[in-house]
């Protein structure tokens, strides 16, 4: 590709400079590790999170290979729509985050999403949520394995395979060191550059294209663009772009991810506040990636396979600040990974691997870091199977959005809580999802509905029969009890 030849002269450099960065991220997280006393420590920073860490947290954790590269692909080819997924459906789901759910779960004193599980349902709900929320990650952290791969690639002419492995060990190396301490300290100065290095870029392009003015820019932008790809909406498939939306916004909600950082912040407050600003943030940031992605249709048009912030890296930075920029790219990835590796597994030492040993609640920091490599090792199998990016992304989103929400929404605001209810929502949900998932059906019961024009998303199915589920047991119990 011509922006491979053309960053040939910065390779020396650039992979100094990635050698300084990973050295640098790796003495923060031998620091961060002076704080780890308690298994607390490691998975909740000893819920001491101030707002400036705990917003930056979450604004990073997010931050990453789907909205960097991965949406910016997608704008590219079908226009602002295509983002529904992220960041729009991601951002709204920090802003509900902080509306409806961070003040309730915190004031609880959880260490995971399914603890509130056991605390609300019983033992049994605990585990069958970790069994359907810990592998929801795999495809998620397989994403960033193979977007940051391609980056390596695009450079310095790095073997795919050999990259994916690469970026496997350097995330989950530090992550091991310093939990979510060094999760926290590192996201501040990754999304700084992130801002920074977009920023700078974002101003070059439009000057660019307008000539030497970023107005004029903006203009061209609007107006050469054909309008159905400036559409948010699409004036098509409406259906299926709610559905993506829905599973972007909603999806995430019981994900151990976001709910760490909140358990993570030193009060009720703290956490919403964070939630908030970091979905706004969010939604501000991401339009970034997504404006450029726009303008590189006006700047190489016939050319849809570069890579589109690297290229435009290359076109108007000098090699000093797109080096810079490049290297944002990657810390930005890396904080994703860092804390998606961490998510998943404390789920699978606190509320699987712990209890099944007979040490409920009180797993220690060994079993903790274990289950970061066993997590990692999964998702490096998964990024070696070939899917797409986004595919992963998607995939790895609906899962917990159809087990888990439900239940979860309807467990925290609606008592008294029984077991039989939340475990019939996730059945159903998850039974419904995972048969169209094996059979590969992209719409509900496809073979006999899209004939007939009918298509109803399957997440959409899905989570729909994850409440019915809920609804059918709770009314049975409902009635059998004696008035």
């Amino acid at each position: 590709m011509p922006e491979a030849e053309a960053f040939a002269a910065l390779r020396v450099p650039l992979g100094l400079l990635l050698v300084v960065y990973t050295i640098g991220m790796y003495a923060l997280s031998l620091w961060a590790r002076r704080r780890i006393h308690t298994a607390e420590d490691y998975v909740v920073a000893g819920r001491r999170l101030p707002f400036s860490l705990a917003w930056a947290t979450l604004l990073a954790t997010w931050f990453g290979a789907g909205t960097l590269l991965t949406a910016a692909d997608e704008v590219r080819k079908g226009g602002l729509h295509r983002a529904a997924l992220d960041p729009f459906g991601a951002g709204l789901c920090l802003i509900l985050a902080g509306l409806l759910f961070a003040g309730p779960l915190w004031r609880m004193g959880l260490l995971t999403v399914s603890d509130f599980f056991r605390r609300r349902f019983g033992p049994r709900a605990e585990l069958v949520s970790a069994l359907v929320m810990v592998p929801s990650y795999f495809g998620w952290i397989a994403a960033q394995f193979v977007a940051l791969a391609g980056v390596l690639e695009l450079l310095f002419g790095l073997d795919l395979a050999v990259g994916i492995a690469l970026v496997a060990v350097v995330g989950t190396g530090y992550t091991l060191l310093g939990g979510m301490w060094s999760v926290t300290l590192t996201d501040a100065v990754q999304m700084a550059l992130v801002v920074v290095g977009l920023g700078v870029l974002a101003i070059e392009a439009l000057a660019a294209v307008g000539d030497g003015g970023v107005v004029a820019g903006w203009h061209r932008l609007l107006t050469e663009t054909p309008p159905e790809m400036l559409a948010i909406v699409p004036s098509h498939d409406l259906i299926g772009w709610l559905a993506v939306l829905a599973v972007g916004a909603l999806g995430n909600l019981p994900g151990q991810d976001l709910m760490q950082r909140v358990f993570a912040a030193r009060s009720p407050g703290v956490a919403r506040a964070a939630c908030l600003a970091a979905g706004g943030g969010y939604l501000v940031i991401g339009l970034v990636p997504l404006l450029l992605a726009l303008v590189s249709r006006l700047l190489f048009p016939e050319d849809s396979a570069r890579a589109i912030l690297p290229a435009l890296a290359h076109l108007f930075l000098s090699p000093a600040v797109a080096a810079v920029f490049l290297l944002a790219i990657v810390s930005a990835v890396l904080s994703t990974i860092d804390s998606a590796l961490l998510s998943p597994a404390t789920v699978l030492a606190q509320n699987v691997v712990a209890p099944a040993l007979g040490r409920d609640g009180h797993p220690g920091l060994g079993l903790h870091r274990a289950a970061v490599v066993a997590v990692a090792l999964a998702s490096l199998v998964l990024a070696y199977l070939g899917e797409s990016a986004y595919s992963l992304l998607e995939a790895s989103y609906e899962l917990t959005l159809v087990g888990l929400f439900v239940p979860l929404a309807l467990g925290l605001w609606r008592p008294p809580h029984r077991e039989a209810p939340a475990l019939a929502a996730m059945a159903a949900g998850v039974g419904v999802w995972l048969l169209h998932f094996v059979l590969g059906w992209d719409s509900f019961l496809q073979p006999w509905m899209a004939p007939a024009g009918r298509t109803l998303p399957v997440s959409l199915a899905a989570t729909a029969a994850s409440l019915l589920g809920w609804l059918s047991v709770s009314g049975r119990i409902g009635a059998g009890r004696p008035s």
